[in-house]
């Protein structure tokens, strides 16, 4: 984040809570996003990730910082729809494939895309193809410049959600996207283009050996 904000590309205001000596009222405007730095999966996200008041962020960052041992990622939290991105290639090459929504129900256990949400995303969680049109290019444009910038090879996958104004901000990156050919981000977007998963690997395969000149 911190070199996808140096470079001008849109990121929600962000710190890092490293112990409990750094949880204090932050620099930043409620409500927040909390979770842990370093996991996947939605891991450490629940009903309690989205903090309203400084009594939750004190007991969001405790429970945080015990249960994972790793620093807290705080967020200015963005209320605009959210999305996935998949982009493929490397360098001047990358290009975006195509970009799901993702809308948590509103009987899901968490408002947000939180682990157990994931667990259960048949049940709470619709991935829907994004319409095509200016929004949707913004949005592959911020996936394929982060995926440059981070000099990520081959594949990634994006997430990018919209703030208050509708603009499009990054989140993450996964640079080692999951290939699960029903239950993976990756290949859905890709059956939602119309691109079988063996031409999805088929990609992925001609990608990487372009860049050590066996084609």
């Amino acid at each position: 984040k911190t070199i996808i904000r140096s470079a001008g590309l849109k990121t929600p205001p962000y710190i890092l809570i490293k112990s409990t000596n750094d949880i204090k009222r932050p620099k930043l405007r409620l409500p927040v996003f909390m979770k842990p730095v370093a996991e996947g999966t939605g891991k450490g996200v629940d009903e309690t990730s989205r903090v309203e008041t400084m009594k939750q962020f004190n007991a969001t960052a405790k429970k945080l910082l015990v249960k994972y041992r790793q620093p807290v990622l705080v967020e200015e939290y963005l209320p605009g729809r959210e999305f996935t991105v998949a982009v493929l290639g490397t360098g001047k090459k990358a290009r975006a494939l195509g970009t799901m929504e993702i809308k948590v129900k509103p009987d899901a256990p968490a408002k947000d895309y939180s682990f157990q949400v994931k667990e259960l995303c048949e049940q709470f969680v619709d991935y829907l193809p994004m319409e095509r049109g200016n929004l949707r290019k913004k949005v592959e444009n911020l996936a394929v410049q982060a995926h440059v910038l981070l000099e990520c090879r081959d594949v990634s996958r994006v997430d990018i959600r919209l703030d208050a104004n509708n603009e499009p901000n990054f989140l993450e990156i996964n640079p080692l996207p999951g290939l699960h050919p029903t239950h993976s981000d990756l290949p859905m977007i890709a059956t939602q283009e119309g691109l079988q998963y063996t031409s999805l690997i088929e990609k992925l395969l001609t990608s990487a050996c372009e860049r050590y000149g066996l084609t």
